[in-house]
């Protein structure tokens, strides 16, 4: 990370382990294609499926259920397809809660007139009655509902959606993307019949991820055809360099993740009494009352202009973010809080600080320290503005 700087936007992205750097930095060394066969093919397949096999470990999957992706966009794209089936009828449309990321909100291959949302509570939750409301006497469908929000934090109650998906005749997907390595799941305890995964969220590469798959499952048709490689469910040679950063950021993050979450936890918790204290009444933390992840805090205080805080904090030498940070840069009204029954006014004031495994009491601090000049300048200006009304 850059020196004199405090990187609090984890959840856009993570640096690299050394684990991870160490794993590519040997596979730079490997020649072979792993679809050939002579030698150095099988040198290359070798480390493939080593990592694979690592990965489905971290699951708690069969290694022959990966199918490695160029990240958690494509994982997605490949799991929402029509014509998947555990029974012997296939999706014909797709439901997707109001809080996906923009990579499932888009809907995958199923047309736009097959695609309906599923409501969320107030603190970001999905809403389960709305869910069994929408699948009841209709043709089957696949489920697109997260394991963890990316903006909030909100943990989803999957186990319960996968029930009432499966007894409806259903398919379950879930994007795990901002959950893994940092909450513990497999996909047999979620119930879920596909898993998203990406690399860059756990400190291993950009450009990687994974869709891990129930046995159960028909499909998914690929997207992209070719040649035999992923047992014939992504066609091209597989980026075996990001692979094995992939696989050995997941080794490395897995074992370790009890302990760097019960840290980062106490210091979220810190910081929020923190920025409430600056606050005053108006500070609010989104989803507060829910289950969240231990490492992630949306605050949002009317009359806060989103883009001008992170700015702010940016200038102050700490990286923040607005919501999402797959907007192509752009600064905009979170969804989420749209969805969760908020204004556009708070819904464009929303800042998340999200943490990670080298964050520190020294990061909170200099945090703290930046939001308190901010709300200053905030409170300032009011002031201004109320007496040039006079």
């Amino acid at each position: 990370m850059t020196p004199n700087r405090v990187y609090l936007d984890w959840n856009a992205t993570t640096p690299l382990r050394p684990e991870a750097k160490a794993a590519m930095t040997s596979a730079l060394d490997l020649v072979g294609n792993p679809s050939s066969i002579h030698a150095e093919g099988r040198a290359a397949r070798g480390l493939l499926e080593h990592a694979r096999a690592q990965l489905a470990e971290a699951v708690g999957a069969a290694p022959r259920d990966i199918v490695f992706t160029s990240g958690g966009t494509e994982s997605d794209a490949l799991a929402l397809t029509p014509g998947l089936r555990i029974g012997s009828e296939p999706v014909e449309r797709l439901l997707i809660s109001a809080i996906e990321h923009a990579a499932v909100l888009s809907g995958g291959q199923f047309p736009a007139g097959r695609i309906d949302t599923i409501r969320v509570t107030a603190e970001a939750v999905v809403d389960l009655d709305h869910l069994r409301s929408m699948l009841a006497g209709g043709s089957p469908a696949l489920v697109s509902v997260m394991l963890a929000n990316n903006e909030t934090g909100a943990l989803q109650p999957i186990r319960e959606v996968a029930e009432i998906v499966h007894e409806a005749g259903g398919v379950l997907h879930v994007d795990a993307i901002q959950a893994f390595g940092k909450i513990p799941f497999g996909i047999k305890e979620l119930g879920a019949d596909l898993v998203s995964l990406s690399a860059h969220k756990i400190g291993g590469p950009k450009g990687v991820g994974a869709l891990v798959l129930s046995p159960k499952l028909v499909g998914p048709e690929p997207l992209l055809r070719g040649g035999g490689q992923e047992l014939g469910r992504r066609a091209g040679t597989e980026n075996l360099i990001g692979i094995a950063g992939f696989c050995a950021a997941a080794a490395a993050a897995i074992p370790a993740m009890a302990d760097d979450m019960a840290r980062i936890e106490g210091l979220r918790t810190r910081l929020e009494a923190g920025l409430r204290h600056i606050a005053g009444d108006d500070g609010v933390i989104l989803s507060a009352g829910v289950p969240r992840l231990p490492n992630t805090t949306l605050f949002a205080v009317p009359g806060l202009r989103a883009e001008t805080a992170v700015i702010g904090f940016d200038l102050a030498g700490i990286a923040v973010s607005s919501g999402s940070a797959c907007s192509s840069g752009k600064v905009q009204p979170s969804h989420v809080l749209e969805a969760m029954g908020f204004g556009p006014e708070l819904a464009r004031s929303a800042i998340r600080i999200s943490l990670g495994w080298s964050s520190s009491e020294s990061d909170i601090d200099c945090c703290l320290e930046a939001w308190r000049k901010l709300a200053g300048n905030i409170a300032r200006r009011d002031r201004e503005t109320v007496l040039e009304r006079f």
